[in-house]
């Protein structure tokens, strides 16, 4: 097991020291870093102590270890999972041979694009949810929020690290580039549409790390299955940490659900909104919303960047030496439904040209599980006339195929003005917004939990519920 440098300025297990050239550039980057941080990071807390979890090892068991740190001082660094021995390319057109250690110069500009891509979702993320802490329902929602947000920081190095290292002059400019788009802004946005949208309240903070965070499980799975070995290193260990924040979002969600069904239950006659909490029809409303826009981030059904992602041997499928027996993705087809001609069709397409709907619908099955989590939450308050669904993958979208079309919740057509007359049913209207905001008031007393959220079962790294999560 590769040991952790902890002397260095920049922690990491990829021997730093030995690469001047390297080391110099990655410490010129560190203080535009620090300074995007205290920016574009979380408001107002750099000076508190967070009590957060930092790596000290890639190792599966035992890789973390927990203790109070201020967030612009957290050891951020670069951790590749170990290099396995004499490993070998499992998919694509370079099947079977040795995994490359050096971008190959054919793949260079495509290979830099997947990098750059996955980098900018990861600052993007802490800016986007850079107000939350502000209205935290609780000091251990507000550890869990920075917990998310520095792991998406030590992902930003884990990317910038590898443009840095084997894209020269253009790797740097890609670094400093990371640093100046913004979340958002008109002029100067993140590379994906998602990555954009605001996230005003903590409904908003559960749904992105539930779906949003999910997606980036997926991209991680089928990078980490990359032929080029230090990217598929990279995001095998960036997967460790991702599982906390999908954690984060279902469990949150779960809490909303848990604590509008004691009302529901208490008051069974009122509108759970007449006593403080977010009602379930309004939940699912969230749900949509952020699920269907998390749909868009694996691009359009048919598409020609995923057949040469697959075919270079870059990108994979997920878990793809697990689910498959095949792995060239020739002379294979797959059924996809498209619209054509004002209508539905279902085609067969070349399977490497579909990979992106592979992977869309492995996510869809996994977002199902979190769904049927919070059904059973119902289940056990005994609500029996309600039950949370995830949207057709067709609604909604901005990408793909059914960009700028009109579906139902079900994936029927529907025409414009039909979806103006009723998409307030299945989105959150401004109705809707304005009385989530309006419970967004901050409760950060020690075990103390805002009126609209349940506490969880148990606290972070078996500390009490009431322990001081973050010192204020």
């Amino acid at each position: 097991m590769t040991a952790i440098d902890y002397e260095s300025k920049i922690p990491n297990n990829v021997d730093l020291s030995s690469d001047r050239r390297l080391q110099r550039a990655l410490e010129h980057w560190l203080p535009q870093y620090i300074d995007w941080w205290k920016e574009m990071g979380p408001t107002d807390f750099n000076n508190n102590d967070v009590y957060l979890r930092t790596a000290v090892s890639v190792d599966s068991d035992g890789w973390a270890q927990f203790g109070y740190v201020k967030m612009p001082e957290y050891r951020w660094g670069i951790f590749l999972a170990d290099r396995e021995k004499d490993r070998k390319i499992g998919f694509g057109d370079h099947l079977g041979e040795d995994a490359w250690q050096q971008v190959p110069g054919e793949y260079r500009n495509w290979l830099r694009r997947i990098i750059v891509t996955q980098a900018d979702t990861e600052p993007a993320s802490v800016e986007q949810q850079r107000m939350l802490a502000h209205t935290a329902p609780s000091l251990y929602d507000m550890r869990n929020l920075f917990q998310v947000n520095v792991e998406e920081g030590r992902h930003l190095w884990a990317m910038v690290y590898l443009l840095q290292t084997y894209f020269g002059k253009d790797g740097r400019e890609e670094a400093e580039e990371l640093l100046e788009r913004r979340s958002g802004n008109p002029d100067h946005p993140r590379i994906l549409g998602t990555f954009n949208e605001p996230i005003t309240s903590w409904l908003d903070f559960f749904c992105f790390t539930m779906f949003t965070d999910r997606d980036g499980k997926f991209q991680l799975l089928s990078l980490a299955e990359s032929g080029f070995d230090p990217l598929a290193r990279t995001c095998r260990f960036m997967l460790t940490e991702e599982a906390h924040h999908m954690f984060v979002g279902q469990t949150g969600v779960g809490r909303i659900i848990e604590r509008a069904t004691q009302i529901m239950n208490e008051h069974p006659k009122d509108d759970p909104r007449k006593h403080g909490v977010i009602d379930l029809p309004t939940i699912q409303k969230y749900i949509n919303f952020w699920s269907s826009s998390s749909n868009d981030l694996y691009g359009g059904e048919v598409s020609s960047n995923s057949a040469n992602f697959f075919g270079s041997s870059l990108k994979g499928r997920a878990w793809e030496q697990k689910n498959y027996t095949e792995h060239t993705g020739l002379d294979q087809m797959k059924e996809v439904t498209v619209w054509q001609d004002g209508k539905l069709v279902t085609e067969q397409v070349p399977l490497r040209n579909a990979m992106n709907e592979v992977l869309r619908e492995d996510y869809i099955e996994d977002n199902q599980k979190g769904v049927n989590y919070w059904n059973k939450i119902l289940d056990k308050a005994g609500i029996e006339d309600f039950r949370f669904r995830l949207p057709h993958r067709r609604f909604n979208r901005n990408i793909g195929s059914f960009a700028g079309l009109h579906f139902d919740i079900d994936g029927n057509p529907m025409s414009a003005s039909e979806w103006e007359a009723r998409k307030d049913e299945w989105l959150p209207s401004e109705a809707d917004k304005a009385y989530v905001h309006s419970l967004m008031q901050k409760c950060v007393e020690p075990g103390k939990f805002a009126n609209w959220i349940a506490p969880p079962p148990k606290g972070i790294n078996d500390q009490p519920i009431d322990f001081e999560y973050v010192r204020l």
